[in-house]
């Protein structure tokens, strides 16, 4: 049956018609217990989602329309490792990446926990040894820096992790220098190797296909750097300054990869999904390993939650149907992530590709184009940042926009500096006061209308409210699993495959044609007349340097 001619479809049409003009003051005025009501909580995390236009008419008809999508069979479907990513005929399994060693899950006929668990041993024996300061480059120095080098999910997942969990390591983790590089054009690693150590610097080689032409581009540069400045023979520099993290063992053997510095992948890991696995080996670097591991158990707690609990006492369930009410019922199609801590700087990043790669599909599972909106625009920045930024388009801008604030409720408790814990506390009241604006407007300290129209706020933005306890890896691992969670949830009401991502496909196919012409004196093939004009102006810039 087709999403719009579904009952509970209808039926939510029908309520956003009676209630979508209401205003959220309107709301708390009517019941002053909202949070009481439109709160959830899941070991370290606290959902506040009173600040959405809802009632508890909209919840309840959100949970009818997840039962008809077969919400519950799907996410038996997501666990149990059926291809459910069916346009590529894989299962979808990052959450296995996070089961217990003595769990068991069997596909194709194989316990795949047990290779997950082996990998991880890997990945402690790698970590430790580094730690120990027993992995030495080919001077004999032990390494002290860390570049990963990767693009996409090898890139922003670690890189966000890394930065997040910084104050999170555990006794015993020394500390590294850990780099993240991957941009095509060279910039990056150009100004990072200008400063860099040759003799105590290590590679992670980050790509699933190991064919990334992105991610090897910058480790041949990395390798020619280190020709130059060792003079050592490329045997000793593969096995002293290189691992690499793949599902393709023979690409990384062929690139010179010695056995002992190669990491598995399983193409049932998605790119955006696998900060879970081998590839962040730059986070157990970062924090230790039982730190990540914690990181695993936290995102772990949150599979069984979402799986497990009620829809309506579920955090990725409310997350995910709440946004459904504002994309597809309140045609809110703006996504802000506004986190309250300077560590998850890198949060919004991350949720775009996450969000943005997943759903953003016009074509439905079955192949038929859709006359519905799916993902929203996601885009975001650093709260107290944010503030001075785009905040004057959230609060008096034509845009109806959706908000979630992330924050933890505790920093600096443990520090004694009275200092850094009265700018937490500062950090607190701007990210309670933007929100509480965003959603009641300037009622909050002006009930009547004689302030001059341009400082007028009129409100009506919904916000959630996601409040850790405080950073930790465990309950780091909780917010992200929440968020890939709630993500699937919508790709199943929408219908559409949120595990592929064919619409970055092009782009690289049409590059590689482009690749030759750059390289002549004139283009030899026939494009439009933008691109060959573009082309011939680049070409003649190229004449002017030689």
């Amino acid at each position: 049956m087709a999403l719009t001619d579904r009952k509970a479809w209808k039926n939510l049409r029908e309520h956003a018609v009676k209630t979508g003009n209401l205003h959220l003051s309107e709301l708390f005025g009517e019941d002053g217990d909202r949070f009481e009501a439109f709160n959830l909580q899941h070991d370290n995390l606290l959902f506040d989602y009173s600040k959405q236009r809802i009632n508890h008419e909209t919840i309840e008809l959100l949970c009818k329309l997840a039962r008809e999508c077969d919400l519950k069979g799907w996410i038996e479907k997501l666990f149990s490792g059926d291809a459910i990513n069916n346009s590529e005929n894989r299962a979808a399994l990052h959450a296995a990446l996070r089961l217990p060693a003595d769990s068991e899950l069997i596909v194709d006929s194989e316990n795949i926990v047990s290779g997950i668990h082996d990998t991880l041993g890997r990945m402690q024996q790698i970590v430790e040894r580094i730690h120990a300061g027993q992995w030495r480059g080919f001077s004999g120095r032990p390494v002290d820096t860390i570049v990963n080098i990767g693009v996409g999910g090898s890139d922003l997942g670690p890189f966000m992790a890394s930065k997040a969990l910084s104050d999170a390591r555990v006794p015993g983790a020394r500390k590294l220098e850990i780099i993240f590089v991957s941009t095509m054009d060279g910039s990056q690693i150009a100004q990072r190797l200008d400063s860099l150590d040759p003799e105590t610097t290590l590679f992670i080689i980050s790509s699933k296909s190991f064919t990334t032409i992105d991610t090897l581009s910058n480790a041949n540069t990395a390798l020619q750097w280190l020709r130059q400045a060792s003079g050592a023979e490329d045997e000793v520099l593969y096995r002293r300054h290189f691992i690499g993290i793949s599902a393709d063992n023979e690409r990384m053997a062929d690139w010179g990869i010695p056995p002992n510095s190669r990491l598995a992948l399983w193409d049932w890991i998605g790119g955006r999904y696998s900060m879970w696995s081998a590839i962040g080996l730059p986070i157990a670097l970062e924090i230790g390993m039982d730190g990540f591991r914690q990181m695993l158990a936290g995102a772990h707690a949150m599979d069984r939650h979402f799986r497990e609990e009620r829809f309506e006492k579920n955090l990725p369930v409310m997350l995910a149907m709440i946004g459904i009410w504002n994309i597809n019922f309140l045609n809110i199609r703006a996504h802000a992530i506004l986190p309250y801590d300077g560590r998850l700087s890198h949060l919004p990043a991350y949720l775009e590709q996450l969000e943005m790669e997943s759903n953003g599909k016009s074509v439905s599972r079955d192949g038929k184009d859709i006359d519905y909106n799916t993902c929203p625009i996601l885009w975001g920045e650093v709260g107290p940042n944010a503030q001075h930024a785009f905040y004057q388009l959230l609060h008096q801008g034509t845009e109806p926009v959706m908000c979630d604030f992330v924050v933890p409720a505790r920093r600096y408790h443990e520090s004694g500096n009275p200092e850094l814990q009265q700018q937490h506390k500062l950090t607190l009241a701007n990210c309670l006061a933007q929100s509480r604006i965003l959603a009641l407007g300037d009622t909050v300290i002006n009930e009547d209308n004689t302030t001059p129209f341009f400082k007028r706020y009129s409100g009506n933005q919904p916000c959630t409210t996601l409040m850790l306890d405080e950073v930790t890896a465990y309950s780091f691992g909780q917010l992200i699993a929440l968020y890939e969670h709630k993500v699937f949830v919508q790709s199943v009401i929408w219908n559409i495959n949120p595990f592929d991502q064919w619409g970055v496909e092009l782009g690289k196919q049409v590059a590689t044609t482009l690749i030759d012409p750059l390289s002549q004196t004139s283009p030899q093939a026939d494009f439009d007349s933008s691109t060959n004009g573009l082309l011939k102006s680049i070409l003649g810039h190229q004449e002017q340097d030689s």
